[in-house]
C-alpha cells in the first residue's frame, strides 16, 4: 500500500487494485478511516475532529491528483506522491 502523502502526523495511503468507489485510507495517532475522493464521505472508521478537518482541506486541494493516482493504481502503475498540507 503506497503512502502518497504525510502531514501533521496524518498518513494517506492507497491500495493497488482496491474496490470502488475511489477512495483513500487515512491513519492518524491510532485512528483510521476510509474516505471517498469525489464526495469526501467517510466510508468507515473515524478520525479526531481536527485530523478530519485537515484531511478534508487537503482533499479539496488535491482531488484531481487523487483521482489520477486511483486510475494509475487500477492499472497497476505506481502512485505519485502528493504534496502535504502546509
Amino acid at each position: 500500500m503506497p503512502e502518497i502523502s504525510k502531514f501533521y502526523g496524518i498518513a494517506i495511503y492507497m491500495f493497488i487494485g482496491d474496490h470502488n468507489p475511489p477512495h483513500f485510507h487515512v491513519y492518524y495517532d491510532g485512528s483510521s478511516a476510509v474516505i471517498t475522493i469525489k464526495e469526501g464521505t467517510m466510508l468507515k472508521g473515524s478520525l479526531p475532529p481536527q485530523a478530519k478537518r485537515l484531511v478534508k482541506q487537503w482533499l479539496e486541494l488535491h482531488r484531481d491528483e487523487l483521482l489520477n493516482n486511483w486510475n494509475r493504481l487500477s492499472i497497476s502503475e505506481s502512485a505519485i506522491s502528493i504534496k502535504p498540507l502546509r
